[in-house]
């Protein structure tokens, strides 16, 4: 595959000037997405990724990266707190599919708990926060054309809800067919997989290109919450909010301390002066396991940010947000193509003020996988309000870890395979592998390791209680 490092300057001017008439004829996108195109190639093309000093890597104080504990108390009263709701937004990244979970469509509407989508969740604890303060906080979900008109009538279903949801969708880029760069809708291809979605730092142009941040800013709105819609746990925080508003902090990337199932996530580092992501893709390959130690890089993005609207205005219009490129090789029909994303952490050092905010770990629970939602919809976890509370009868911090087989990867077959969701408030890991079936009531606690033999079938009777075992057939339950 032709590379940026493998195509001199003169290429580059070349491909470039071919690729800007072949996309000039693509009239399913606006003028706006084919310069923002032309402009992620032209830059990944210069080669102008910016190779980290590894000498220059500073540790950021507790003023960059300020602890929680150290936020200081919201103001008393409702008319306080209904001033600081009123300056923001709550704004999901909403452009997934739930493809990996074996479900069509947006996965904001797989259902999390109690009948509940992700989407239901969001709704409900944004209509409690309104309602409990007499504020107007509205929800923007950031589409993608892959989410954008299963979301359009999923959305129909709040009709009545207190709250004004918006909507805008992504910018749409064209994969492109390497080694010749030219973009697959020009070769003939004119489905939906010849274009893909770059990435959620693209939220700032799009945000803009759409009208919704100029409608935002007329109506006072002062600071946006940025997170992903399968993100459980990252619900408004007050503390947060007021920290932003009373310092004047541009932009606030929440950040959580790594553990060893985290050890690839992005982490915050003071770099010549200024707070900045620092991605395993920008690590120089003798440092990466060094970069995965969690002695030294002890926190991990969340991917929870909150952004001042006003910089991104001054940001977008001034073209100076140029976050690293990230490279995203695929292969299409049997075509090789490549995506150019970006990420929305990675622009925190264009921001003034920037700082992070070092949370506790119930703001980060995602749902990546089945073996994140058995946690979510078992005893480990309440719901209240929207809010998916951990269950204070566990006593251990950490969560247990759960591998599932790949008979439980699909939503649908993992639900069909659990009568009911164990009992897992005493469990320390749970490893199950074969066809495997889980009865009503069971409880699971300590290690537990399930293995079907290949080609049997093995069934857990309900109510069964399996502590700290290895359960390879019926007569070891």
């Amino acid at each position: 595959m032709a590379s940026a490092a493998t195509i001199t300057s003169k290429d580059a001017d070349k491909v470039l000037s071919k690729l800007r008439s072949e996309v000039a004829t693509l009239n399913q996108i606006s003028g706006n997405e084919k310069s923002g195109f032309i402009d992620l190639v032209s830059r990944y093309l210069s080669g102008d990724a910016q190779e980290i000093e590894w000498s220059k890597i500073r540790t950021p104080t507790d003023k960059v990266v300020v602890p929680y504990d150290a936020l200081a108390p919201v103001p008393e009263g409702t008319a306080e707190t209904r001033k600081l709701l009123d300056k923001l937004v709550v704004l999901k990244l909403n452009g997934g599919l739930g493809t990996t979970m074996g479900c069509t469509g947006p996965k904001s509407v797989i259902e999390v708990r109690d009948g509940l989508t992700f989407l239901d969740l969001i709704v409900i604890q944004i209509e409690k926060l309104n309602a409990k303060y007499g504020c107007n906080v509205p929800l923007l979900l950031m589409n993608s054309f892959n989410t954008h008109d299963d979301t359009e009538k999923i959305v129909e279903k709040y009709t009545n809800s207190s709250i004004q949801i918006l909507t805008f969708n992504q910018s749409q880029y064209p994969r492109i067919v390497t080694p010749d760069f030219s973009p697959l809708p020009c070769q003939g291809n004119t489905g939906k997989d010849a274009w893909y979605p770059p990435g959620h730092g693209d939220v700032f142009p799009s945000l803009k290109n759409s009208g919704k941040l100029d409608a935002l800013l007329s109506q006072g709105k002062e600071y946006v919450f940025v997170a992903n819609s399968d993100n459980l746990g990252a619900v408004v925080d007050l503390k947060i909010l007021n920290h932003l508003i009373r310092n004047k902090n541009e932009y606030c990337m929440e950040v959580t301390p790594k553990t060893l199932a985290d050890v690839k996530g992005g982490t915050l580092i003071s770099y010549e002066g200024k707070v900045q992501l620092l991605e395993i893709a920008q690590v120089p390959q003798q440092h990466v396991n060094e970069f995965k130690s969690i002695e030294k890089f002890k926190i991990f993005n969340t991917n929870n940010l909150w952004i001042n609207l006003r910089a991104i205005d001054r940001l977008v219009k001034g073209d100076a947000l140029k976050m690293e490129i990230i490279p995203n090789p695929k292969e299409v029909n049997g075509v090789q193509v490549l995506q150019l994303e970006t990420a929305a952490g990675a622009a925190i050092k264009f921001f003034d003020n920037a700082i992070g905010v070092n949370v506790p770990r119930s703001r980060f629970l995602p749902v990546k996988a089945t073996s994140d939602l058995l946690l979510v919809q078992s005893d480990l976890y309440t719901l209240h309000d929207g809010f998916v509370i951990r269950n204070p009868r566990r006593t251990n911090p950490a969560n247990p870890t759960i591998e599932l087989g790949p008979e439980f990867k699909k939503v649908a077959n993992f639900l069909s395979r659990f009568k009911s969701i164990p009992s897992i408030i005493e469990l320390d890991s749970l490893k199950v592998t074969g066809d495997v079936w889980f009865g009503a009531g069971v409880i699971l606690k300590g290690k537990v390791t399930i293995t079907a033999k290949s080609g049997s079938k093995l069934e857990i009777p309900d109510r069964a209680v399996i502590i700290n075992k290895e359960i390879n057939s019926p007569k070891d339950i």
